[in-house]
């Protein structure tokens, strides 16, 4: 397969995987945003997926409708659902005639949604949590249908590895933002409704209740999101699955190169793996997962050097 062919599935994933991040975190926090959670601010999702800004975040954190605009139809944003839908639009492109035509037309639906000139006025006026509704089913809409149609070769492997890279740095980084704050208010440890909007965040809120019967603490949370192998978010599940995608690459041709990364998701896989809660807190959590991340970042630099020809 050609490099440029690879990087474009690999990119049109992360970006689709993204936009379903993001408008999931959106829905969820604008709920929280409505039932007067306490303390509650926009901070944490501006800071994951827009940067840290300060200014950014004053101007915005105690306005949830000028928030969703920004997060979704904001040209100016690079992180906006607009700006990612017309990224990964432009991947798709160059490969069509390597996806199947309905996975196309998945696609281009989802964009022309959001891209319609009156999708910004409906932002302002009508309820968010139904347009929010409206972009995620496209996004499950799309996840469907590549499921059934995509060929099972090399291009659907690109795609899942570039899924599950973007989800596991998006489940590091909510983890990271949302610890952050205990450090000044211990009394967030023992708030439950601060846990439950973090697991809601991430679609992992009815597993925690199967999973653990002693209530929402802080230390479960941490194990969930990154221990747990039947999580479909949870970091160490991504990490199988990028492993998992990335041997079905292996060929004659690119054996020392596939060693190479191999080891380097291997190692990850082992030193998340063999961790526990207690290891994890000795460590620092911030520094656990500091390391993970930069793992992961090295391991999308490898593919970029390797099978994208630094596209």
């Amino acid at each position: 397969m050609l490099s440029r062919v690879a990087a474009s599935f690999y990119w049109l994933s992360r970006y689709i995987e993204r936009s379903d991040g993001i408008l999931r975190m959106l829905k969820i926090n604008y709920n929280a945003s409505q039932d007067s959670v306490q303390e509650f601010t926009w901070a944490p999702v501006l800071r994951i997926f827009s940067g840290h800004d300060e200014d950014l975040e004053a101007k915005l954190e105690s306005n949830s409708r000028a928030v969703l605009k920004y997060m979704i139809t904001d040209k100016t944003n690079p992180n906006s659902i607009l700006t990612i839908i017309t990224l990964a639009r432009e991947n798709a492109r160059s490969v069509q005639e390597h996806i199947p035509k309905d996975l196309w037309q998945c696609l281009n639906e989802y964009y022309h949604t959001v891209k319609a000139t009156n999708f910004d006025v409906r932002v302002k006026r009508e309820d968010p949590i139904g347009l929010l509704d409206e972009l995620i089913k496209q996004v499950m809409l799309y996840y469907g249908t590549a499921e059934i149609t995509m060929e099972r070769g090399q291009s659907r492997s690109f795609m899942n590895i570039g899924k599950y890279l973007e989800r596991a740095i998006q489940s590091i980084d909510i983890l990271d933002v949302k610890f952050g704050p205990i450090n000044n208010n211990p009394n967030l440890l023992t708030d439950i409704t601060y846990w439950k909007y973090l697991l809601l965040s991430i679609g992992g809120y009815e597993l925690y209740l199967k999973t653990y019967r002693d209530g929402l603490e802080a230390q479960n949370v941490i194990e969930q999101v990154i221990l747990n192998n039947d999580f479909p978010r949870s970091v160490i599940y991504s990490v199988n699955n990028i492993q998992r995608y990335f041997d079905r690459l292996r060929n004659n041709s690119n054996a020392n190169t596939y060693r190479e990364i191999s080891f380097d998701i291997g190692k990850l896989q082992s030193n998340i793996k063999y961790s526990s809660v207690k290891s994890i807190s000795e460590v620092g959590l911030h520094q656990f997962l500091t390391l993970v991340k930069d793992d992961l970042y090295n391991i999308g630099n490898s593919l970029n050097e390797y099978y994208f020809a630094n596209s």
